[in-house]
């Protein structure tokens, strides 16, 4: 394996797949490693984590190979990897984790305190994450294989399920965490911000946990109808009615038990005619719906500098938030990137046993790796898709 081709990011508003480096058992400062293993990709997704940065709206560097959903075939295993082999079928978790620190031991993976010297948390492709190359890629090298990655127990039982499968790496259990955080039970009534893939996959997730009803809320009218074909009740924040009013309207009362954030930092402000960017705006939504004592889980992204803000203090990530109303409301919040591996095997299951088609729900395209930088335009443009990229056509010729 000599060449590798890979989508990179070369400015606002543009991607492009160049020839990239092959992949070597290194880390990022260039001190090679024996805990790795070199994937062949087999899927690698579309995030709108990734469109953050292609907007502009973070410190990401031209040149950066983008990717952290990643789906592959171990083509190459180190020397001090013990549970892996080659032609073993994998999930890699978004998350570069160590597995020896504290927050590792203590199932804490999104901010491994080993893999990144800035900050706590690694992830491949991602800016201030540590420098790990990304995955959206014919190739890719993923470190402390051991711990870091989900092996398929049956290879070709999974490949008739990896469209499904290959959101394992993040939305899925992203999505699930945030219902989790959130405390969704059996019986719950849920708010889901945002009906892109994330906010799809975490209604889903409150389905699978036993809510009575989950409500979507969006104002593209694309991803709406696709979440009410997919069973979810909906509320359109493009109207003038409140989103209280239109809850009000489902439920009979302008509140649920708990709500989940699935926007994140460049949300956009409700009802008719006032669609300007305003951060705050969904967390202060949800503190207004919650329930008294409920909670909120928050797995939407929100940065520490974002260039492209509405103002000076959210250029550094300072938001106008309604806390003292969470405060007065005793609301949990719970916030930060998802540790994959907490849920991801029992996802796996979940999926495997047709208990949860999440393809079907967050409504998979595959393209091909050429095809990338449309799939970038489309999904930004707020296509109801989930693209999943397939750099070697496995899944056009299985």
């Amino acid at each position: 394996m000599s060449n590798n081709r890979g989508v990179v990011y070369m400015g606002p508003g543009k991607v492009e797949v160049r020839e990239i480096e092959a992949p070597r058992m290194v880390d990022p400062t260039g001190r090679a490693i024996g805990h790795g293993v070199i994937l062949k990709v087999v899927t690698t997704n579309i995030c709108g984590s990734d469109q953050h940065m292609v907007r502009g709206r973070t410190t990401a560097p031209i040149g950066l190979v983008l990717g952290h959903e990643i789906t592959g075939e171990v083509i190459e295993v180190g020397r001090d990897v013990e549970t892996l082999q080659v032609g073993d079928l994998v999930s890699v978790p978004f998350n570069v984790a160590c597995g020896r620190c504290t927050s590792c031991k203590e199932q804490h993976t999104g901010v491994c305190l080993n893999v990144n010297p800035a900050r706590a948390g690694g992830a491949y492709g991602y800016v201030d994450m540590g420098g790990w190359i990304g995955g959206q890629s014919e190739y890719v090298m993923v470190p402390y294989a051991d711990f870091n990655l989900l092996k398929f127990p049956d290879k070709d039982r999974a490949m008739a399920k990896i469209r499904d499968l290959t959101c394992l790496s993040d939305i899925l259990p992203t999505g699930y965490h945030g219902a989790v955080m959130a405390g969704v039970k059996p019986g719950s009534s849920v708010y889901v911000a945002g009906a892109g893939p994330v906010g799809l996959a975490a209604a889903a997730s409150a389905r699978l946990l036993g809510a009575a009803v989950v409500i979507v809320g969006d104002m593209n009218a694309d991803r709406l109808a696709h979440a009410r074909a997919v069973g979810f009740e909906t509320v359109d924040l493009s109207l003038d009615a409140t989103l209280g009013e239109q809850i009000a309207a489902l439920l009979g009362v302008p509140e649920v038990d708990c709500a989940v954030d699935c926007v994140g930092f460049e949300a956009r402000g409700h009802g008719a005619g006032s669609h300007e960017e305003a951060p705050a705006t969904v967390l202060n939504s949800l503190m207004e719906i919650t329930k008294v004592a409920g909670g909120i889980g928050i797995p939407g992204l929100y940065v520490t500098d974002d260039p492209g803000a509405v103002d000076a203090a959210a250029k550094k990530g300072s938001l106008s938030i309604r806390f003292g109303l969470g405060w007065a409301k005793s609301h949990s919040f719970h916030t930060g990137q998802t540790p994959v591996m907490k849920y991801n095997r029992n996802l796996m299951q979940a999926i495997l046993w047709d208990r949860l088609p999440i393809a079907d729900i967050v409504n998979v395209e595959v393209i091909t790796l050429d095809q990338a930088p449309e799939g970038y335009r489309a999904f930004d443009g707020g296509a109801p898709k989930k693209f999943v990229i397939d750099p070697h056509n496995t899944l056009q010729l299985a």
